[in-house]
């Protein structure tokens, strides 16, 4: 009976084990992470952001751009460019109810 548990430990000891030559990812083997893209790594141009937060807020923001905004972006550059759009786009609104109520005089 001895024999047959020491023998299914060792077994259980092999299993995990990766075969000669195998690259496991361990850090302890030398082994490294491949580095992030470039394009992962720096954030968005302004010109990024202005069209991101544009076509969110017309509804049209495609899902590549949109993952690549969670990825690349930061919150708060979001944030303060949503409250800029909505700030226009109300201005813009009052801009042309003004004018067309002024020209039905």
């Amino acid at each position: 009976m001895e024999d047959r548990n020491h023998s299914a430990a060792k077994d259980e000891a092999a299993a995990g084990q990766d075969a000669p030559g195998q690259d496991n990812g361990d850090a302890s083997t030398g082994a490294q992470e491949p580095a992030p893209d470039r394009e992962e790594r720096k954030g968005l141009g302004v010109l990024q952001v202005v069209s991101s937060v544009f076509a969110a807020g017309l509804g049209v923001q495609s899902s590549r751009n949109r993952e690549r905004d969670f990825r690349q972006g930061r919150a708060g550059t979001f944030i303060a460019a949503g409250l800029i759009f909505t700030a226009l786009f109300i201005g813009a609104v009052l801009t042309v109810v003004k004018l067309v109520l002024a020209g039905a005089d």
